[in-house]
């Protein structure tokens, strides 16, 4: 190639990157722009109380708070990365224009596929935070079922002048950052360039509390230990929130221990004894008022087995238990990336995955709408279904030759019956997967080609999804 040429490929090059760069700024502008046109840089916090059985869902609005500073996204304020299970829109009262979407599940609609549901009426409490909008909204919520439907909703109008919407001022609750992915000049954290992730502590007394950050450490160092969170490192802050417990651990019920605790966790959740949660989403909301959040890791003070993720709830996991990294990890991928469970047992009351459905999470398909999928990530040939290859007994591995072959399993792509609790009609697109087993490290591509698209679509300075 003669040397101008060369000269004017470099120019071209140049020019391009410039023209990106220009771009860019101009859309996060423009982002900045709409963003700041209808919401002012404070938090409105929502509390609702969800209730029903197994084929009624009602919706009750209860209080609005508001705090200082505006922890979410500024940009694609209007998109829906993934559909959840529910949907919070924000619309402008005047014009009737879209404003603001917030997709989420609850513990509620997990409750309605269990046997209880069908013969006895619950109330679970639920609470969001959106940005606070300067003009009167209309705020529509929909519980959506395993077919897409809705079958919950309730809109109602909000106005920020509102004198019954409680300032909530400064934090009551210590808290200290384990981790700042990018700072400001002055040192505080950038919360409007990161994912603001906070660790609530859970059966910590007072004398624990060291404990607690010693434990913080131990999950910021689990979490980015993995792929593709260390190479996102610095797209997330961690802060870490001191709630203090009168006892110590979590409540056991089929133990007969009930202890009094920050955020109420027990283990028996849905009379499963695994199964970690907190029923009382508004005491765990008080706890962070005045803390800029977007996600919450539930860190429990507990060496026995036991946890759960909720897509855009929560995030909850115990602090001594062997399997501590590798159960952080995977309830992580349910809360924050919305993937599904890739395990099967046929043990559900429910069909949680009917055929004539696609799921909306990333790394589950029915095959009604595979094209959405992982389809364009397949080899040439992929037979659909996928024979499985042989693979050491995860259980009984003993040699570092056989937990390589497991691990290497993750990163052939098919389309592999069983998955979402199902055995048949489910299909997950590797053999193993951190979705499915503990004792494989990584994550599939395609779970983690969906950890990395939520995370640029909360942290991205452009304005339209794609």
């Amino acid at each position: 190639m003669h040397m101008k040429t060369i000269i004017n490929v470099k120019w071209r090059m140049k020019k391009l990157l410039l023209t990106l760069v220009a771009f860019w700024c101009m859309t996060a502008i423009a982002g900045a722009q709409a963003f700041d046109e209808h919401f002012a840089d404070s938090t409105l916090r929502l509390d609702y109380v969800l209730a029903g059985n197994n084929h009624e869902q009602h919706i009750y609005f209860g209080k609005a708070s508001r705090m200082s500073r505006w922890a979410g996204r500024k940009n694609r304020l209007a998109d829906m990365p993934l559909k959840g299970n529910g949907q919070l829109i924000l619309s402008d009262h005047a014009t009737g224009r879209q404003l603001y979407v917030h997709t989420f599940s609850t513990l509620f609609q997990e409750w309605q596929a269990s046997e209880e549901a069908t013969r006895v009426n619950r109330a679970f409490n639920v609470s969001f935070n959106v940005p606070l909008p300067k003009h009167p909204v209309d705020i529509n919520i929909t519980l959506t079922n395993f077919h897409g439907k809705v079958v919950g909703q309730l809109q109602h109008t909000l106005n920020p002048a509102d004198i019954l919407i409680r300032q909530v001022k400064e934090p009551q609750v210590p808290f200290r950052y384990m981790w700042k992915g990018q700072a400001q000049s002055d040192g505080e954290p950038d919360i409007t360039r990161c994912i603001d992730l906070a660790v609530v502590a859970e059966g910590y007394t007072h004398s624990q509390m060291e404990k607690f950050y010693s434990d913080c450490q131990r999950v910021v160092d689990a979490l980015f230990a993995h792929e593709p969170f260390t190479s996102m490192k610095s797209r997330f802050n961690v802060v870490v929130v001191a709630a203090e417990s009168a006892d110590s651990g979590p409540s056991i019920p089929h133990l007969g221990r009930w202890h009094s605790t920050a955020v109420g966790t027990h283990y028996d959740t849905f009379y499963s004894d695994r199964y970690l949660m907190t029923h009382d989403m508004h005491r765990l909301y008080d706890l962070l008022a005045g803390i800029p959040f977007e996600h919450i890791i539930v860190l429990v003070n507990s060496d026995t087995y036991g946890g759960g993720g909720i897509y855009n709830q929560l995030t909850v996991t115990t602090s001594d238990h062997p399997t501590f990294r590798q159960v952080l990890v995977h309830e992580f991928g349910h809360a924050y990336g919305g993937l599904g469970d890739e395990y099967f047992y046929d043990d559900s009351y429910e069909t949680m995955y009917p055929a004539d459905t696609e799921p909306w999470e990333p790394n589950l398909t029915t095959l009604k709408d595979f094209g959405s999928k992982w389809a364009d990530m397949l080899p040439a040939g992929t037979k659909i279904p996928t024979p499985p290859i042989k693979l050491p007994n995860y259980k009984q591995i003993k040699t570092d030759k056989e937990r390589r072959q497991l691990n290497a399993a993750t990163q052939r792509l098919g389309v592999f019956v069983g998955g979402g609790y199902q055995s048949k009609g489910v299909y997950r697109p590797a053999q193993e997967c951190r979705m499915k087993i503990n004792e494989v490290e990584d994550f599939c591509p395609v779970c983690s080609r969906a950890l990395v698209r939520i995370t640029d679509f909360y942290t991205s300075q452009q304005n339209s999804h794609k």
